[in-house]
């Protein structure tokens, strides 16, 4: 198959069909009359040999190939929406543009407040739109950050694309305030005892894979879908939790926590913007990640995390 024969502003339909299930509605989306439409969904249905919407009852649903069109048509169309918008000057006090940068509540609050207020002051017509990490960033990174400005993630998760460094932090564990067991310190063997409260997507703490090699199994008593919520879930418990210093730092005034050190050498975090090649010569891109890594190093410069004492 060529490209080159291909009329790629049947992506926009295909994506506005499968999306509208509705030849109408689809066309309404895109600015089309209902028989331009209709042509460009006949057309569609020669190209894959497949009706792609059947007919059931008084509605269409999508056929078990259009099914598996709809996500890639998505991905396609984010991709291409991306390389045509590529600039090769860009002069951030008069554009106007979203960027969308994916990360944890962790990194949002901790460096995205900060970036979002540079920005701001520095770009007015900017937009910063922050979207969560999806489970699957491990297994379709190359995919994520092909529809995407950025990623926020530490090393040692991913590898072979583009980063710049932002800041660096470290792990801590919290535990409420009147404790019944813990004092100033913790002790491996009470990591092993005490139930923790864990952030479900565990390759976020590499630390927490260095326990099993020593010897060390957590007793997950609790499980969430963001680094904010484990304080609150660790207040007023015997619970305990790792988190990133500077995070608890932000999260100690709102719950009746406190941060103890590791018992042993955690592994540091080393926050990065990752992105896709393509957007390495882009210039909103260039603007983009200069401006993210000044704003890590002025973070480094004014507020490194100190260890407990």
């Amino acid at each position: 198959m060529q490209l080159s024969r291909l009329d790629l502003n049947l992506v926009v339909a295909l994506r506005a069909l499968l999306e509208e299930r509705n030849v109408t509605r689809a066309g309404q989306r895109i600015g089309l009359s209902q028989p331009a439409m209709s042509a460009a969904l006949a057309r569609l249905r020669r190209h894959f040999d497949d009706d792609l919407l059947a007919r059931v009852g008084g509605h269409y649903e999508l056929t078990a190939l259009g099914q598996v069109l709809l996500d890639r048509t998505s991905t396609a169309y984010d991709v291409l929406e991306r390389l045509f918008a590529s600039q090769a000057d860009f002069d951030p006090a008069k554009e106007s543009r979203e960027f969308k940068l994916v990360a944890s509540d962790y990194a949002v609050a901790v460096f995205g407040t900060e970036l979002a207020r540079v920005v701001h002051e520095e770009a007015p017509g900017i937009r910063l739109r922050f979207a969560q990490t999806p489970p699957t960033v491990v297994d379709a990174t190359d995919t994520l950050l092909s529809t995407t400005d950025g990623l926020l993630m530490p090393h040692g998760v991913i590898s072979d694309f583009p980063a710049t460094d932002l800041y660096r932090d470290r792990w801590v564990f919290l535990v409420a305030d009147d404790h019944p067991s813990v004092d100033e310190n913790l002790t491996l063997h009470d990591l092993a005892r005490l139930p923790w409260v864990t952030y479900q997507r565990t390759y976020d703490a590499p630390a927490v894979r260095q326990l099993g090699m020593l010897g060390i199994e957590p007793r997950v008593e609790v499980s969430v879908d963001s680094f904010q919520l484990l304080p609150l879930l660790v207040a007023g418990t015997g619970r305990i939790a790792l988190i990133q210093a500077r995070l608890a730092r932000l999260m100690e005034p709102l719950a009746a926590v406190r941060a103890v050190e590791p018992p042993y050498e955690a592994v540091p975090l080393q926050e990065a913007m990752w992105w896709h090649p393509v957007h390495t010569h882009d210039a909103a891109h260039i603007w983009l990640r200069e401006t993210a890594a000044r704003v890590g190093r002025h973070m480094a410069a004014v507020n490194e995390p100190r260890a407990a004492t």
